[in-house]
C-alpha cells in the first residue's frame, strides 16, 4: 500500500527532515515506487509538486528536500499503485475547489465498489479510486452544506463521511482545506507533536538527526502525521483503527460527535447506483 506524511504547524515550517525520511521509502527502503506528490498550503493557497517516478530516484523530490518550502500545512503521498496505471494523473493528493478553499486528499488503501458511488459537480481525472472517493466527499460536503460550516460541523462532516468511505475497505486519509488537517485512521496511521522543551530527533529510514531546540522557538507547535513512526526517538501516538482527529495550528482539535438523524437526510443518503 501507500504511505502518507502531513504537517500542521502554528507558524510556517518547513517539513524537510521528515521528506527526507518518507522519500526514501518510496523505491529505496520501502517498495512504494510508483510516483509521489506534496501539497503545501500557504495563506489562501497551495502548491503542489507531483512526479510519477519513485521519489527515492526523482529529481522533482530532491529539488523539493534542497529548496525548503514554509507552510502551515503539508500533505505528502508516495504510492504503491493497485488501482490506476503509474501516471501523473494518478499521483496524490488530488486537489480540488470547495468554498473558495483549495481542498487536498491523499490516501492509503483500497476501497471495493466506490466507483458504483454516483457523483455530482465533481469528476475525477485518472483511473484511481482514491480520487473517486475524493470527489465522492467534496460532492457530500458540498450539498450537505452549500456554504461553508463552522469548524465543529465541518470535522463531524469528515469524520461520518470517512467512517462510511471506510466501510469499502482500507481507507486512511489525510484531507485539508487549509485550515484544518484532517486525518481518518482504518489500519496504520500515528502522529507526534513537537513542541518545547525541543530535543533531537533521527529518522529510521536515513542517518540523519536534528536538534529542534536549534531550528525552533519556544512558541513553535509542530505536529506530524505519517503511516509510520519516521522517528525513532520520539514518543509517537499509533491511532486507533476506525479513529479520526483533527490538527489545527499545530494542536489537536476535540471532535463533536454528531447525533444520528431522526430520518435520514441530504448525506446520509446512499449514492450507491
Amino acid at each position: 500500500m501507500c504511505e502518507l506524511l502531513g504537517m500542521s504547524a502554528n507558524v510556517p515550517t518547513d517539513i524537510c527532515f521528515s521528506f527526507a525520511g518518507l522519500m526514501r521509502r518510496g523505491g529505496q527502503t520501502g517498495p512504494h515506487a510508483d510516483g509521489w506528490g506534496i501539497a503545501f498550503y500557504e495563506d489562501r493557497g497551495c502548491r503542489a509538486f507531483h512526479d510519477p517516478r519513485p521519489s527515492a530516484r526523482s529529481e522533482v523530490a530532491q529539488f523539493v528536500r534542497r529548496h525548503p518550502i514554509k507552510s502551515n500545512i503539508v500533505i505528502c503521498h508516495i504510492r504503491r499503485a493497485n488501482r490506476g496505471r503509474i501516471a501523473l494523473e494518478n499521483t496524490h493528493p488530488f486537489q480540488r475547489e470547495l468554498w473558495g478553499r483549495p481542498w487536498s486528499f491523499a490516501h492509503n488503501g483500497q476501497l471495493r465498489g466506490v466507483k458504483r458511488w454516483r457523483l455530482g459537480a465533481y469528476a475525477p481525472i485518472g483511473g484511481t479510486d482514491s480520487e473517486h472517493a475524493f470527489c465522492w466527499l467534496l460532492d457530500q460536503l458540498r450539498t450537505g452544506f452549500p456554504e461553508a460550516p463552522s469548524d465543529r460541523d465541518l470535522a463531524a462532516a469528515v469524520e461520518a463521511l470517512a467512517r462510511r468511505l471506510a466501510g469499502l475497505g482500507v481507507f486512511n486519509m489525510l484531507l485539508s482545506d487549509g485550515r484544518s488537517l484532517f486525518c481518518h485512521c482504518s489500519t496504520k496511521l500515528a502522529w507526534l507533536t513537537r513542541r518545547a522543551p525541543f530535543g533531537p530527533a533521527t529518522l529510521v529510514d536515513e542517518d540523519l538527526t536534528v536538534d529542534f531546540e536549534q531550528e525552533t522557538t519556544p512558541r513553535d507547535v509542530v505536529t506530524v502525521v505519517a503511516t509510520r513512526p519516521l522517528t525513532r526517538d520520539e514518543a509517537w501516538t499509533v491511532m486507533e483503527p476506525g479513529s479520526t482527529v483533527v490538527f489545527r495550528a499545530g494542536e489537536l482539535v476535540p471532535l463533536r460527535r454528531r447525533r444520528a438523524p431522526r430520518r435520514p437526510g441530504r448525506m446520509a443518503k446512499e449514492m450507491a447506483a
